[in-house]
């Protein structure tokens, strides 16, 4: 690995969160210094145009020609690099080959997937294949499901410090967040809803809250779940569903299980929205389900998906302005304590971006960086993993100094 030509390769260099990814790395590392970095594309002539509007300071980036379906492309591209960094999804339609490349090639790899049967296929294909060559496979590297994953990750060491063991039962709430997700997660989203009502298999890994643990692990505690308007007498507030559960509590699950348990046996985890207290908050509570439950069904029926795509949401390559992203942020709050005892704790995790583009960008950039500098075989084999579970440690350092988040202890 050290012998290869570049740290990170950045494939969707050409795409709107690709390019925030590019601008990122370029503001942290320039095109001449440490990091050596590239930008890959199926369009030599877009990735040109994407190199020229960085800047002069971007004129000797090198640039790669890969397409995510020509597999001869992506073997070449892949043994030329340390990791490679992507933002071309829905992962389940372009990204197949790509990991298949990296399991292969022994090359780390990291995306922005939140599709659970895609990554549940990727984990039963290329989990073997990872291991053996060393690849490092890494998703969920951006809001979802960074700090539902790291925050988890940041309480339970933060319980084993003041109590000597974790916290099971554990709450994940949304308290504020400006700045809607993107166009390429909303697109991933109906592409799952396309294969489930396809395919019964996939339907029912939806259904398991286990589904991207490995195999011995894929049973366990009875989850809870938010799926309608709810009093939640621990933040003494109502929630909401959260769009990003089904992904996060999945992950959060899976690096339970990856730590050999550390948040323990009957660990229990849910995420919602806060939406206030008393009538307003009940209201707005109910509002926010029923807005859900109309998207849901809107998905699920094939004209009102088609008119879902067409007019009411953004569409992949589409984003806010810099100003909009500048002006965007988030805070999450995550509860964990054990029921029967006196044993609690509460952690609260910010981004001073919007979660869809702004922090995400920097988010899964640092991951990348990360798995190229900070990471040795002896830290972390190969396999697939989450980001708490392969970066640990490493990865809280470069979020808090580079990414805009902060991950903090804070009063309940």
């Amino acid at each position: 690995m050290s012998e290869r030509e570049f740290d990170v390769v950045l494939m969707g260099a050409t795409g709107f969160t690709g390019r925030l990814v590019a601008e990122h790395l370029l503001r942290r590392h320039g095109a001449n210094g440490g990091l050596r970095w590239a930008l890959a594309g199926r369009s030599r002539e877009r990735l040109e145009q994407i190199r020229h509007g960085l800047g002069e300071s971007a004129a000797d980036l090198p640039l790669i020609v890969a397409d995510s379906h020509d597999r001869e492309s992506l073997d070449a591209m892949v043994k030329r690099t340390r990791v490679v960094c992507t933002t071309v999804g829905p992962y389940a339609l372009h990204g197949s080959d790509l990991v298949a490349a990296c399991a292969a090639s022994g090359t780390d790899y990291c995306d922005l997937s939140g599709e659970v049967p895609w990554m549940r296929r990727m984990l039963d294909e290329h989990a073997e294949a990872a291991h053996e060559s060393g690849a490092r496979i890494v998703h969920c590297c951006g809001f979802d499901s960074i700090p539902s994953d790291m925050g988890v990750w940041f309480l339970q060491k933060q319980a084993r410090e003041r109590f000597g063991g974790p916290l099971e039962r554990v709450r994940m709430r949304v308290k504020a967040a400006k700045g809607g997700l993107s166009g390429g997660t909303y697109a991933s989203m109906l592409n799952i809803v396309e294969q489930a009502r396809r395919d019964k298999d996939i339907a029912r890994i939806l259904k398991n809250p286990y589904a991207l643990c490995p195999p011995d692990a894929r049973k366990g505690e009875r989850q809870p779940y938010v799926s309608s308007a709810d009093y939640d007498a621990v933040f003494g507030v109502w929630t909401a569903p959260f769009i990003m559960a089904a992904i996060n509590t999945r992950v959060v699950l899976k690096a339970n299980a990856l730590s050999g348990f550390a948040y323990g046996r009957e660990f229990r985890y849910d995420e919602a929205v806060m939406t206030g207290r008393g009538f307003s908050g009940r209201m707005k509570a109910i509002s926010v389900s029923l807005a859900m439950g109309a998207f849901a069904l809107g998905s699920a029926l094939g004209p009102t998906r088609a008119l879902l795509k067409k007019i009411a949401l953004p569409k992949p390559g589409e984003g806010p302005s810099p100003e909009q992203r500048e002006a965007g942020f988030f805070k999450i709050v995550i509860d964990g304590r054990n029921e029967g005892d006196d044993r609690s704790l509460r952690v609260s995790v910010s981004g001073d971006r919007d979660p869809g583009y702004g922090s995400t960008s920097k988010m899964i950039g640092e991951t990348a960086v990360a798995l190229a500098r900070d990471l040795s075989p002896e830290d972390c084999p190969g396999g697939i993993w989450t980001p708490s579970t392969a970066l640990g440690e490493r990865l809280l350092d470069r979020l808090q100094q580079h990414a805009g988040l902060k991950f903090e202890v804070v009063d309940a």
